[in-house]
């Protein structure tokens, strides 16, 4: 018969494990284990247990140990009972109670926690500080989507251009031809710069994680998108862009009116352009021009502004498209509200450099600010002022 000298079963020590109950209990109970296997395969090797004189195995040993690890499993399974959690204060109750029962809660409680005074219990109830970021509405010129854009690697460009054909004549059938030649002339468009920079604290950059860095960014974008389209409308040629309306090239039309406008006069601007531009002509106009004229009616009471009746068609005045500009002036004396023409043909944006921004965190480093500097290179004339009309308003 096999017999097994060592410890009995069903014994099982648990020792302290500092501040964890828990350790200790999976210490010892994989002490247990290790011991229960062993014996196991010493029976898998050949030994047989003693047995009771009717013949069954001896399994007292093994019953004390089912037992043992049903109560070691029972407890690991048992809440932490033996920690005790400390009673909420007083602040705590009375925030709980307010919640429930708003402005109906007993005054105690009221007198004890108010929302108002931080010391308190204000700072239980924080302000929200929201994602959303409300920016002012940045309003940008369409010019640069109706006018032709090329890029370029130097400071100007120059446009060789025609101006003038050649002197053909009628002759008789011995009569000596003459020679004629066309003329040209050049013209350049000069790269413009506009600049500024932008300091911000470093710890506002560090805080904000990024954020605020984004936010500046997208301020020197939009705010550089509208001094472009402001210069390519009204630009002075100098150190700005050449604009449209100060062209001197581009002829004009007389309204005849100071304040009011005539259905004729932009009538006659239209047909004041050759066909080929007046086929691809797009009206400019401001939206309280454009409101002025959508009450314009021809001599058989048709509106002169028709809307669009599909996504992909637009509004049109006398048969062709119209655009709004921000940047164009409003109906007044001496003004010129409307433009009509050719933008793709009349004038031409060249872009030097993008929207360049450099971050420089030395220059004002002991002051613990970064300085953002923004850079943007462009340039922009009319190219074929025949292409463009102006309206221009009475000056009384």
């Amino acid at each position: 018969m096999y017999h097994d000298h060592a410890a009995p079963l069903g014994t099982l020590e648990i020792k302290e494990a500092g501040d964890d109950p828990a350790a200790a209990v999976t210490a010892a109970l994989d002490a247990f284990k290790g011991e229960v296997i062993g014996r196991i395969e010493k029976l898998e090797a050949g030994a047989k247990p003693d047995t009771k004189g009717d013949g069954a195995p001896e399994t007292k040993g093994f019953d004390k140990l089912n037992d043992r690890l049903d109560k070691i499993e029972a407890k690991m399974n048992r809440p932490a009972g033996g920690e005790r959690k400390d009673e909420p204060s007083a602040e705590r109750k009375a925030f709980g109670t307010y919640l429930r029962l708003g402005a109906a809660a007993p005054a105690d409680d009221l007198k004890t926690l108010t929302v108002s005074s931080d010391a308190q219990g204000g700072y239980l109830a924080p302000a929200e500080m929201s994602t959303e970021f409300v920016r002012n509405l940045v309003e940008f010129s369409p010019v640069r989507t109706l006018a032709s854009v090329r890029a370029t690697s130097s400071a100007s460009v120059q446009y060789p251009k025609r101006t003038g054909v050649t002197n053909a004549k009628w002759k008789g059938e011995t009569q000596t031809s003459e020679a004629s030649e066309p003329t040209f002339g050049q013209q350049e468009i000069v790269i413009r710069e506009v600049n500024t920079f932008v300091d911000i604290s470093n710890a506002l950059l560090a805080d904000s994680a990024g954020a605020a860095e984004a936010e500046v960014r997208l301020a020197l974008a939009e705010d550089f998108g509208q001094k472009e389209g402001l210069a390519f409308v009204k630009g002075d040629g100098v150190l700005q862009p050449m604009g449209i309306l100060s062209d001197p090239g581009i002829g004009y039309t007389a309204n005849g009116h100071a304040t009011a406008l005539a259905s004729d006069a932009l009538i006659d601007l239209m047909h004041k352009l050759p066909a080929a531009y007046r086929q691809r002509g797009t009206w400019l106009m401001n939206g309280s021009t454009l409101a002025t004229i959508r009450k314009l009616k021809d001599g058989q009471g048709n509106y002169l502004w028709q809307p669009a009746y599909a996504a992909d068609v637009p509004e049109t005045i006398l048969g062709r498209p119209v655009v709004e500009a921000v940047d164009m002036p409003d109906v007044g004396a001496d003004a010129y509200p409307i433009v009509f023409g050719d933008f793709a043909t009349g004038y031409r944006i060249v872009d030097r450099l993008a929207l360049s921004i450099l971050v420089n965190q030395y220059i004002r480093a002991t002051d613990g600010v970064t300085r953002i500097h923004a850079t943007r290179r462009v340039g922009g004339g009319v190219v074929q002022a025949a292409a463009l009309r102006k309206l221009k308003m009475a000056t009384s």
